[in-house]
């Protein structure tokens, strides 16, 4: 339910929290540039008058999002250092000092699908008009990046790792003993695998790889087995069926089993070889370096993503 909007802004008839800031700072011009009141009137829509619990201001989430991208922070660092930092609090409309953090991580991503393209959009073209003469150049510059998820280096070690532990754990969901846990076998490979650098420990290591892929497999199949047809877990056994099939010089890997959608792509960077994410086109003025455009894709040829980057 959408939160009713209040002016609180004299909570203090001697103090407010713009009192005690530099008016220099950054944050503090930002506060007073974007247009807040646009983004509680389209956004308004997206909640119900009368249903649900209260929601949390809509300056406050779309300030966190605004944050998060300026400060290139995650959601729980942002939402960590929000609670600590009083410029960042101004900024999204605090007029007294909040020793806690402003919302649940996963609140931020709830909010990004709530607004949808069409707001992120909102947002952008907000952060245009802010710049003001410096983002109406006629000439742009386009260049791609890789937006990196947030997933570890992957091996195949890992993701058989992982798919033991989640067929252990559907398998306790749903009540079911499997035929043999693998508990001390597993441990006794982990050791194995650890010291993997080792010359001699090569061939050692390729056996307990094998070995760790061999019970993921079996687990697999044998919750294929057990599992009543038409069960909710078929997603995830075929997600874990294609893991364990693919092979060295497949095409569309899966990395992640919580983002399987991620590329492996190389941008030849000295410093990076390989990144693993989605490709993202961005468009700038030549001279300010505003950025104007911005459209994610998946591993297309940068040529390719030109036209739909423009449009």
């Amino acid at each position: 339910m959408l939160r009713p909007s209040r002016n609180d802004s004299q909570k203090s008839l001697f103090f407010s929290l713009g009192d005690s800031l530099d008016q220099h700072h950054p944050l503090y011009i930002l506060a007073h540039l974007v247009d807040w009141a646009l983004f509680d009137m389209e956004f308004s829509k997206f909640y119900s008058a009368d249903q649900g619990a209260l929601s949390k201001p809509i300056r406050l989430m779309v300030g966190l999002l605004i944050l998060k991208h300026v400060r290139n922070l995650s959601n729980e660092s942002l939402v960590e250092q929000w609670s600590e930092n009083i410029y960042y609090q101004y900024f999204c409309g605090q007029n007294e000092f909040v020793a806690k953090a402003p919302c649940v991580p996963t609140e931020l991503v709830m909010f990004r699908h709530r607004i949808g393209i069409e707001g992120c959009e909102l947002i952008l073209k907000e952060s245009i008009r802010v710049n003001g003469k410096d983002g109406d150049e006629p000439d742009v510059s386009a260049d791609t990046t890789v937006q990196e998820k947030n997933i570890t280096y992957p091996t195949d070690n890992k993701l058989h790792r992982k798919i033991i532990s989640k067929c252990k754990k559907i398998a306790r969901d749903e009540g079911m003993s499997p035929r043999q846990s693998y508990t001390r076998t597993l441990k006794k490979l982990h050791v194995a695998i650890r010291f993997s650098t080792y010359p001699k420990n090569k061939k050692k290591v390729r056996a307990a790889s094998r070995k760790i892929r061999s019970i993921a497999g079996r687990l697999v199949r044998e919750l294929g087995r057990k599992l009543q047809d038409g069960h909710r877990y078929k997603d995830s056994l075929d997600l874990f069926t294609r893991v364990l099939n693919q092979k060295r010089g497949d095409k569309n890997k899966i990395y992640s089993l919580h983002e399987p959608t991620v590329h492996c792509i190389s941008k030849g960077k000295e410093h990076k070889k390989y990144e693993f994410g989605n490709k993202v086109s961005i468009l700038y003025t030549q001279n300010t370096g505003v950025i104007v455009g911005a459209l994610s894709f998946r591993n297309e040829y940068d040529g390719h993503t030109l036209p739909d980057a423009l449009a």
